[in-house]
């Protein structure tokens, strides 16, 4: 019987097939893929464009009509402010008064040793003393020798020259007086001072402190200012500096007293409008006779201007400043949103 042959061949055609099917079935899904991710790309591309069209909101200025109110912020600062230095050198011997104390005007607030100043008082004593016995001696001297050449006993030139010794030694003596009174008037000035009424608003000595002579090398010892009337300093706008005068009333608040409203007067007005910020400085003058209002503190100044107008009233949000300045940002049909 002869042998079957056609076994191999049928089953390489039968794999062969199979080997096809399963090309065509990742081809397939290969194809497949790519259409459904080009297909999701296609989908963000349209949302992502759909989400970068702006969007905005569209709002119509508000009109008020009446007194318009501007507001601005500002500084309160002493009606008058002294920072004393010493006008003597030496140590601090002493000091009277604390921050925050109340003083009269010339009410001692501490004092200095001085002993070099103390030496220089004593030479200058002994040099006066001199003096004036030098020119006593020589005043003596030349009315003599007067009386002398009224007889003819003494030439005028000598005459002369007696009572022109006299006139130098009078000269050291008022010479020596001046320097005297100088030193003198320096040891006033050991006792520190108040130069008016009010507070002492620092103290940066103690005692035995090193004091320089001079506000130029000494350090400052105290500081002494007059709190009663405060003045506050705002810069206005150059638009509304025609509109607020001198004599012009304004509210002042402060943060720590919330809800107090203090009435003031604009006193005075530097006239000029500063270059870097264009405005111009006003100087507004408030009681504080009891003492609510601090130094140095922020104040918020609101002004009634004194003409009724028609004012836009627009959203912050709506403002734009640019190099091109302060603009309101508008809407309309060829407006372009980028």
């Amino acid at each position: 019987m002869p042998p079957d042959t056609s076994v191999p061949g049928v089953a390489s055609s039968k794999l062969r097939l199979a080997g096809i099917g399963a090309a065509v079935i990742v081809i397939i899904i290969v194809v497949a893929g790519l259409s459904l991710r080009a297909s999701s790309n296609e989908q963000l591309r349209n949302w992502t464009d759909e989400q970068a069209i702006p969007s905005v909101s569209i709002l119509k200025p508000g009109k008020h009509v009446g007194t318009p109110t501007l507001d601005l912020p500002g500084r309160l600062e002493p009606y008058s402010r002294a920072s004393l230095y010493a006008r003597v050198s030496g140590y601090l011997k002493s000091w009277k008064v604390d921050i925050g104390a109340p003083v009269k005007a010339g009410q001692l607030l501490a004092e200095i040793e001085t002993p070099d100043l103390d030496q220089q008082l004593l030479q200058g004593k002994a040099d006066l003393a001199g003096a004036q016995a030098n020119a006593s001696l020589a005043e003596i001297t030349a009315q003599r020798w007067q009386l002398l050449l009224s007889s003819n006993y003494v030439s005028k030139q000598a005459a002369d020259e007696k009572t022109g010794d006299f006139m130098a030694k009078k000269a050291l003596r008022d010479s020596g007086q001046a320097n005297l009174d100088r030193l003198r008037a320096q040891k006033n000035f050991t006792r520190i001072v108040a130069p008016f009424d009010g507070l002492v608003t620092a103290r940066r000595t103690d005692i035995g402190t090193l004091i320089n002579a001079g506000s130029g090398m000494g350090q400052e010892l105290f500081e002494v200012s007059k709190t009663n009337t405060l003045r506050v300093y705002v810069n206005v706008p150059q638009t509304y500096v025609p509109r607020i005068p001198s004599g012009t009333k304004a509210r002042i608040t402060v943060p720590e007293q919330p809800g107090k409203i203090y009435a003031a007067t604009i006193a005075s007005s530097a006239e000029a409008v500063n270059i870097a910020s264009g405005a111009t400085l006003m100087q507004i003058l408030v009681d504080n006779a009891n003492g609510e209002l601090l130094p140095g503190a922020f104040a918020n100044v609101s002004f009634d201007l004194p003409h009724n107008l028609v004012v836009l009233s627009v959203p912050t949000s709506a403002l734009m400043f640019d190099k091109a300045g302060l603009r309101v940002a508008t809407v309309g049909p060829a407006t372009r949103l980028c």
